[in-house]
């Protein structure tokens, strides 16, 4: 893929400004997880959208929203037909179940299964446990500095409309 940011396009690396090394060096860790996702996902007879839906179930469970349906299809941008699809195949996978709600019995709620949970365990926690291990060479406020720029990183994408 070309970019082309600056007349005559960026050069080498070590030539492009610091700033838009960083927006590079970001899309390649981003590149980097979403193949081991996909590589997960293979590995476990799932599409990586389904792997994407677990992961909006486990963000959501960690920040105690309800994880629904609608949560689920407006998180990953698909319409209720294909997230009735995800959560059919999740479900018979055995990653997923559907539960009623305790609150409102006419709500149904998902939960991501302790099997799905300990197999992401065990492919994605060697990774994990690096960046772990990256972020403690840093200070607190170095790790504060990468926790700002990340979250206002992910706002701008969140922010964004879908093309």
């Amino acid at each position: 893929m070309h970019d082309n940011h600056e007349p005559g396009g960026p050069g080498p690396l070590g030539r492009e400004p610091d700033n838009l090394q960083l927006v590079h060096l970001l899309r390649a860790v981003t590149v980097d997880f979403g193949l081991r996702q996909a590589e997960f996902a293979a590995r476990n007879g799932m599409h990586p959208t389904d792997v994407r839906a677990l992961i909006c179930l486990l963000d959501a469970d960690r920040a105690a929203e309800p994880a629904t349906a609608g949560l689920l299809g407006a998180r990953l941008g698909l319409n209720s037909a294909g997230t009735t699809a995800v959560i059919d195949r999740l479900e018979r996978l055995g990653h997923v179940a559907r539960i009623r709600d305790d609150r409102d019995r006419r709500r149904i709620l998902l939960r991501v299964e302790p099997g799905a949970i300990r197999l992401g365990r065990e492919f994605f926690g060697p990774l994990i446990d690096g960046v772990l291990r990256v972020l403690d060479s840093f200070d607190p406020a170095e790790r504060d500095t990468v926790r700002r720029f990340l979250t206002a990183t992910h706002a701008v994408f969140a922010s964004e409309p879908r093309p």
